[in-house]
């Protein structure tokens, strides 16, 4: 027998379940082997390129999504979603020489060729030299602390602080034609829409109601703080 569920029920659902969000693997968690020791992990460095903490969330975002580069898809036989599968492949990582890295090279492909591929943006000139300076500098299963415990929430900006942690954790997903959810995080215009809304924080927070983003892990929590703190500003474009 059939029956018509009620609007405010499927409603109801719809908010529990979420929009449709871009598939990744999970990053892996502190219980895997693979992980550094949060014991070891020292304050982040400027000079210093981090696996778990820039580099793995970049692949994530702009890679490892479904269809492309996770465990489900693994595109070409790559899967890019954890230290392990990321040498998974010969010659994807040459450890101390990106130019002979398939890794970095793909990043200057032109065409379908090209890591991300089209209609995808490519990677900045920033990003690209954050995964060539990884390499060079050994290729290490490295971590930073992020500023825990000790989180500047006194100077943040939007270029130099919000646009950054969009752009390198969010925006795989939620740009081009066809974003996440049908959200577009691509623009100073579009953050601050989606700021007021209240949606950006909200999964960021994992808060309940919200679809967590990312999908698979969650920002570290000084970058957290640092984005409702911008929020709680005005989100001036600064």
């Amino acid at each position: 027998m059939k029956f018509a569920i009620p609007a405010v029920l499927l409603f109801g659902l719809m908010l529990l379940v979420g929009l449709p969000g871009c598939q990744h693997d999970p990053i892996l968690g502190p219980d895997d082997p693979n992980t550094p020791n949060p014991d070891t992990i020292t304050p982040c460095s400027p000079d210093t390129a981090y696996f778990q903490s820039q580099v793995l969330p970049l692949l994530v975002s702009q890679c490892g999504s479904s269809g492309c580069h996770n465990a489900a898809s693994h595109k070409d036989g790559i899967v890019l979603t954890s230290y392990a599968s990321v040498f998974s492949k010969n010659g994807m990582v040459v450890k101390g020489n990106a130019n002979q890295s398939e890794l970095y090279k793909v990043l200057f492909e032109t065409g379908e060729d090209r890591m991300p591929p089209p209609p995808a943006d490519p990677l900045s000139a920033e990003q690209k030299n954050l995964i060539k300076t990884w390499i060079n500098q050994g290729a290490l299963n490295n971590a930073c602390n992020n500023g825990e415990g000790n989180c500047n929430l006194t100077q943040v900006t939007f270029s130099g602080v919000i646009l950054p942690i969009i752009a390198n954790k969010c925006k795989g997903c939620h740009s081009g034609t066809n974003p996440s959810g049908n959200l577009s995080l691509s623009t100073y215009a579009q953050i601050k829409a989606s700021a007021q809304t209240g949606k950006l924080y909200g999964s960021i927070a994992y808060l309940a109601g919200y679809v967590g983003m990312p999908v698979g892990f969650k920002l570290p929590s000084c970058e957290v703080q640092q984005i409702k703190a911008w929020i709680d500003a005005g989100a001036p474009n600064n």
